[in-house]
């Protein structure tokens, strides 16, 4: 029995079904494995094309949060670990806080690559945020503008959710090499579900932030110390975000004298676990204000153990190209660079070397990491990158980051912390 022969249409739709099939298999495959080139070419920039800012924000920490994250082949590099305020960091590159906003997706990011992850701002109360739009991107700038505005779900339900992750630390898990069905396998020295952990390996932070209406702030952030002290590995005092009114007002001289004696005592009243205190800075800071703030935290009764430099920035440099440059807002990316890193330089040399420093802003390759590092900074945060190359930007910059210490002669990340800063 002979098959009549395909005709010319039936070949060429036979032809579009193999071609169309072969290019979704390999875009599924490109996204599962995480293929760095895949996503900084095509697959973020189409993400930007059918989404706005904030629902693309959503959805990826709704997909970190389920595990929808692609399998990156992440290297072990030993250059990479540190330690600092006595903790032991399994990466010196960290998520800055602002993504995981409430605490939702922090096991899911940590498989990313991530040393460590800093969670919100939270604020003691539920709180919406500034109305929307609220999230513009820069794509020509690699930037973005945001006027979120400390949208919280609140300290009560940020902390449960973060004390389950505790509770939740070990779980069943299956050995490769047994069939649950067959019993032959089991024996007592060879258990059914033998425990494994579910917490990924990594830090948490808990960044504090207060309610745009709290007249008194130092409350706001004293409350936050003594809800958060038991399930941060270190906390922040928010207190340079532009979004919210009067907030930077607490860099000031007395402000944050008044400010930190408060938070420090509570924190160091703590009956159990007293997490290392960070302040994160504004990297719009004068000159003037750059001195007080190092005087201030080098006198013991302030000395907080570490600065977060920086925030997102209110200026606008005149190199910028988006139609959205003149959103209202803190700008993040690629801009921001510069300011970050003088920033850190600045504060490092003002405080001899002596108050570990996050370095954050900008930060889109181990070149950039880099130089922040040898500007001062013990730890860096990304953010804005991931919204431009995806997740795999994560190893990209750790794998560039080891190959310029391993240039260089440095062993450690702490070789080279503030290795171009004349003290």
């Amino acid at each position: 029995m002979h098959r009549r022969p395909l005709d010319t249409g039936s070949r060429l739709v036979s032809a579009v079904k193999v071609i169309v099939g072969g290019h979704i298999v390999a875009a599924g495959l490109a996204t599962y494995w995480g293929q760095d080139g895949w996503y900084r070419k095509y697959l973020m920039p189409a993400l930007r094309c059918v989404t706005d800012g904030e629902t693309a924000h959503v959805l990826a920490v709704k997909a970190a949060k389920h595990g929808l994250m692609p399998r990156l082949k992440l290297l072990d590099h030993p250059e990479m670990k540190t330690q600092v305020w006595g903790l032991s960091f399994p990466s010196a590159i960290g998520l800055a806080a602002g993504f995981d906003k409430n605490g939702e997706a922090v096991d899911g990011l940590l498989k990313l690559g991530f040393g460590f992850v800093e969670v919100g701002s939270v604020t003691p109360q539920s709180q919406d945020g500034n109305p929307k739009p609220r999230v513009f991107r820069l794509g020509e700038d690699k930037a973005v503008i945001n006027r979120y505005g400390f949208n919280s779900e609140g300290h009560e339900a940020v902390l449960k959710r973060l004390k389950e992750r505790e509770k939740d630390k070990f779980g069943p898990e299956i050995p490769d090499d047994r069939n649950l069905l067959n019993e032959n396998l089991w024996s007592p020295d060879r258990p059914k579900f033998q425990g494994v952990a579910h917490k990924a390996n990594g830090l948490l932070g808990v960044n504090l932030g207060k309610n745009k209406t709290t007249v008194d702030a130092a409350g706001d952030y004293v409350v936050g110390v003594k809800n958060f002290a038991s399930v941060a590995d270190y906390l922040v005092i928010n207190i340079s975000s532009p979004n919210t009114p009067g907030l930077r007002a607490l860099q000031n001289k007395k402000e944050l004298e008044q400010l930190l004696e408060k938070v420090l005592k509570a924190r160091n009243e703590l009956p159990g676990k007293r997490p290392p205190l960070l302040l994160k800075l504004s990297p719009d800071l004068s000159p003037e204000d750059k001195v007080d703030i190092a005087a201030v935290i080098s006198q013991p009764k302030f000395r907080v153990d570490g600065l977060i430099i920086s925030n997102t920035t209110v200026s606008r440099p005149s190199s910028l190209k988006s139609g959205s440059k003149g959103e209202t807002g803190g700008l993040s990316g690629e801009p921001l660079r510069a300011l970050a890193l003088s920033t850190t330089r600045d504060m490092y040399r003002l405080t001899q070397g002596k108050v570990p420093i996050i370095g954050v802003g900008g930060i889109s390759s181990g070149q950039d990491a880099y130089s922040m590092i040898r500007s001062g900074a013990s730890l860096v945060q990304i953010y804005t990158v991931l919204v431009y190359e995806g997740p795999p930007s994560v190893k990209k910059i750790s794998d560039e980051l080891v190959q310029l210490l391993r240039k260089d002669g440095f062993r450690s990340i702490s070789e080279a912390v503030g290795i171009d800063v004349k003290l």
